[in-house]
């Protein structure tokens, strides 16, 4: 997501939180700037093996045929979220529909209506995945969140959003496979091993 260069208020206002994270990915590109619950969290740059996961994971789904006629397979779209007046996320990978650029909300940041799933690969943010945005997706009304736990060594699959968390909530460990919802659009199962050892640092 790109930001133009912010200018002081001309009225003597403090710049908002908006303006703040547009700042500061002027200043920190590469890094991750989002506001959740209205904090402001910068992440740092994602290292080989968070990217070596996601292209794995994007395999099955581009093999189903979800990119491309009703839906999309995208990263790092940015999702607008109602926990917030400037809240917004970006997913490490989306399942979203196909018009999904006829609902830009603000920022480069969309409307969450659009999007199917979203899936998370931690980092050091581990703990933002596993809390602060599992409340905001389902704030948001996000019929599925995934979330690939390398510290952990578990996928997580939530689904059924209600309110502020998902009343499904399952954990899939090493040796398991993980069906995804069919309501993202395909029969979709994911290997735990496969992804975890994708996501592992080398020694």
């Amino acid at each position: 997501m790109s930001a133009a260069a912010v200018e002081p208020p001309c009225d003597g206002q403090p710049p908002s939180l908006l303006d703040e994270a547009n700042r500061l990915l002027d200043q920190l590109p590469g890094y991750r700037v989002e506001i959740i619950g209205g904090i402001l969290t910068v992440t740092p740059r994602p290292d080989s093996a968070h990217a070596n996961a996601l292209t794995e994971l994007m395999i099955p789904f581009l093999a189903a045929g979800l990119h491309g006629g009703e839906s999309k397979v995208l990263q790092g779209v940015g999702v607008w979220l109602p926990t917030g007046a400037d809240d917004y996320a970006i997913p490490d990978l989306t399942v979203t529909d196909s018009d999904i650029g006829d609902h830009v909300i603000e920022n480069n940041c969309y409307d969450p209506v659009a999007f199917r799933l979203v899936l998370e690969v931690t980092s050091s943010n581990y703990s933002q995945d596993l809390r602060a945005k599992v409340t905001a997706y389902a704030d948001a009304d996000i019929p599925a969140y995934v979330i690939v736990n390398r510290k952990h060594d578990r996928v997580h699959v939530l689904t059924e959003p209600v309110g502020s968390d998902y009343a499904s909530h399952q954990v899939y460990a090493p040796g398991q496979q993980v069906p995804l919802p069919e309501s993202i659009g395909a029969k979709i199962t994911l290997d735990v091993d496969e992804v975890l050892n994708a996501g592992r640092r080398k020694a």
